[in-house]
């Protein structure tokens, strides 16, 4: 195992020891956690929640998919800017339904094909589509976020600019693994939720020892 590949195992280690198993994503279904990846775009996790509570009793594709837009709205208003989010949920279901709203049928694709349709449907970026190949499908993808940037700048690492480069770099340095990329993007969020804050806490952190810009704003 390079330098690379080793640091990024063992700061992994250190977040698993530190806050344990994350459970990530939280949902009943595999389409449940591909709704929630829609919605939980520019709001907090705890919006999302009430928003599923009131999808609870319609979280099916075939029955989303025909929701008049107006109940849609109002069912995921607690989400936010819920009538952008409904075009965007009704995007996903067209998509979805020429796929006969068959898991098994994304499944059998390869990734980058999926990626590549997910990224053509309106609203849906990269950080939502490849939380949706991760969490729904459980094909091994690393998930960026604004956090994943934060926490490795402040470690020392010299990410590329573009998301799809640093997914290539974290793809290309760890094991290619589903609950591997689940667990320590998960972490990523927990650690930079409660420690590595715009302002980090660098005193109480598990990684201080490996942090080469603990400084940086």
């Amino acid at each position: 195992m390079d330098t690379q590949s080793s640091r990024l195992m063992t700061i992994y280690r250190k977040l698993y020891y530190r806050y344990g198993p994350q459970h990530w994503w939280p949902g009943d279904t595999p389409f449940e956690v591909m709704v929630g990846a829609i919605l939980t775009q520019n709001t907090s996790w705890n919006n999302v929640e009430k928003a599923i509570t009131n999808l609870k009793p319609y979280l099916k594709p075939q029955v989303l998919y025909n929701m008049e837009d107006k109940k849609l709205a109002q069912l995921i208003r607690p989400s936010g800017f819920f009538n952008i989010k409904t075009k965007r949920l009704k995007n996903f279901l067209k998509w979805f339904k020429k796929k006969d709203f068959s898991l098994e049928t994304l499944k059998a694709l390869d990734a980058y094909d999926i990626r590549k349709e997910l990224l053509g449907i309106k609203g849906i970026g990269r950080e939502t589509a490849d939380s949706i190949i991760l969490y729904a499908l459980n094909i091994p993808i690393f998930v960026i976020d604004a956090y994943t940037k934060r926490m490795f700048n402040r470690l020392g690492f010299s990410l590329p600019d573009s998301y799809d480069d640093i997914q290539r770099f974290f793809q290309a340095n760890l094991p290619k693994e589903v609950q591997l990329y689940n667990e320590y993007h998960a972490l990523i969020v927990r650690h930079c939720k409660e420690c590595c804050k715009k302002r980090p806490l660098c005193d109480v952190c598990c990684l201080k020892a490996d942090c080469q810009k603990n400084e940086m704003p």
